[in-house]
């Protein structure tokens, strides 16, 4: 049997203590892998172990597939009504809003960002998209559509059957939300992989599936290397959709064994390098405090980091000074401490590539101009980083770091059309932000640049109700909103004879 897991917080923010099993959760049940092999859980603050996971293989992915198979043949899919549906996802809402001191001391144990974050972030944002999909589960409906007097025709939105989910350890809750919240509403059943780095919330998760009363084998968690359990996901022949998100490097192999296996539907959510474009005429304390955000927010590790901060000439030289004076004034410390805005990057893995980034910067010519070391003894902490003076073939001005590494860059004023040409100067389009008090400039720069989402006088907002996703090299396909629902689903057509003969 796999073990459990316990774990006493008593930090200054928290108190409480957390137990769940740490094994796969296939069928409704928690089962051991089949090779009986485990993966570490290190708690980025300190470097040391937390826990250790069971780890799956492609033999639990088949076994998984087959309990998600027979539930949305039997006690799923269209045997179960949208209000019933929505009514369970509305009670998993519902617990995880009162469990959710637990889930955010979770998501800080195991992924380093602050408590705080967490709780009133990640876990309210989690909660929201669960409930919002609550509702849409008996509204997806087909339309009747007119043809002819002697015709009824109409469409059905049908769920897709079982769909494989990958989700990455920057948002472990969130992400799990946005990919379970769609699917379940639609009526699909769910083979999902959490990261491997950060799998304690998925975990804590599988037991409020159950108490919210979703029938065996609907969700169905395989914890396991990306190499092992998210490659069997790609390739199975029963899967009839994926949804990834994480690297674009990833999601191109997702793409690839999706098209040579089975041809699932594919949705992909990948890398950014999204630019923040600061005109002279903005209010620049509120562009100061959005940028902070923008780049430095989950510690860097944000597919949708304002990572390019381009400024306008007027105002360049009183924005980087304010801009450095925010960003030295973030609280770097335990996730637990009070006031603590920034904890370590995820893994030692993920440490050592940013800090690749930042010495790359600095061989390249670029100005570091803020940051680029190490902060404290244990753990991987970075402290917030700007480079000035770069060049657009720098690494760190075309490449995704995933760290809290900004560079600003000055632009002028005499060709407006060049800020356009620079910010879409990249092979990502997952997002930007325009921060200007004129309305015209604002929107005529928002539908130019070349991105999923663009924010105007903010940054990194999301919303249950508003599609995020990419173009170029950031996706396919969208998630939240009502257009998730269709990543979920199959258009069917029914024509009706009323009495036409041929």
């Amino acid at each position: 049997m796999p073990s459990v897991f316990t774990y006493k917080f008593d930090t200054p923010v928290y108190k409480g203590t957390s137990s769940f099993n740490t094994g796969l959760f296939i069928n409704g049940q928690f089962v051991d892998g089949s090779d009986g092999e485990t993966i570490d859980v290190i708690n980025p603050t300190n470097g040391k172990l937390v826990t250790k996971i069971s780890a799956g293989t492609a033999k639990d992915v088949d076994t998984a597939v087959a309990a998600a198979q027979k539930a949305f043949d039997t006690t799923w899919g269209l045997h179960v009504a949208g209000a019933v549906r929505g009514k369970l996802l509305g009670r998993l809402a519902d617990l995880m809003e009162e469990r959710a001191d637990e889930l955010a001391a979770l998501e800080a144990l195991d992924n380093g960002k602050t408590f705080s974050w967490a709780k009133t972030s990640d876990v309210v944002a989690s909660v929201g998209c669960i409930r919002y999909y609550s509702g849409w589960a008996d509204k997806h409906s087909g339309k009747v559509i007119e043809t002819s007097e002697d015709k009824l025709a109409y469409t059905r939105n049908e769920p897709i059957g079982v769909v494989g989910q990958i989700i990455p350890w920057n948002f472990p809750l969130m992400m799990l939300s946005w990919k379970l919240g769609p699917a379940l509403a639609t009526g699909c059943t769910i083979v999902l992989k959490p990261s491997e780095f950060t799998p304690l919330t998925a975990l804590r998760m599988c037991e409020l599936v159950q108490e919210a009363g979703f029938p065996a084998g609907v969700v169905n968690i395989v914890n396991g290397l990306g190499s092992a359990v998210g490659q069997a996901i790609a390739e199975h022949p029963h899967i009839e959709k994926v949804a990834f998100t994480g690297s674009t490097a990833v999601g191109r192999k997702i793409m690839e064994a999706a098209a040579r296996t089975n041809l699932k539907k594919v949705t992909l959510e990948l890398g950014g390098k999204s630019p923040n474009i600061i005109f002279d005429d903005a209010d620049i304390e509120k562009a100061v405090s959005w940028a902070v955000h923008g780049i430095f927010w989950n510690h860097g590790q944000a597919c949708c980091a304002g990572s390019r901060i381009f400024v306008q000439e007027g105002i360049y030289d009183e924005f980087l000074k304010r801009f450095t004076e925010k960003a030295r004034s973030l609280k770097i410390g335990d996730p637990f401490e009070p006031g603590a805005y920034q904890g370590p990057q995820v893994s030692q893995i993920q440490y050592d590539r940013i800090m690749g980034y930042i010495n790359s910067g600095v061989e390249q010519g670029a100005t570091l101009h803020l940051g680029g070391e190490r902060h404290g003894d244990e753990g991987f902490f970075i402290r917030p980083t700007i480079f000035t003076n770069t060049q657009p073939s720098m690494k760190i001005v075309q490449e995704e770091i995933f760290g809290p590494v900004g560079v600003v860059i000055k632009f002028s004023s005499s060709d407006p059309d060049d800020i356009i040409r620079q910010a879409n100067d990249t092979i990502y389009g997952l997002a930007a932000a325009v921060f200007t008090q004129d309305i015209n400039r604002a929107l005529e720069t928002a539908h130019k640049l070349h991105a999923g989402t663009v924010w105007i006088n903010s940054a990194n907002q999301l919303h249950p109700q508003i599609p995020f996703g990419g173009v170029k090299q950031s996706g396919i396909g969208r998630e939240l909103g009502e257009y998730a629902l269709a990543n979920y689903s199959n258009v069917k057509a029914v024509h009706v004879n009323l009495g036409h003969t041929i």
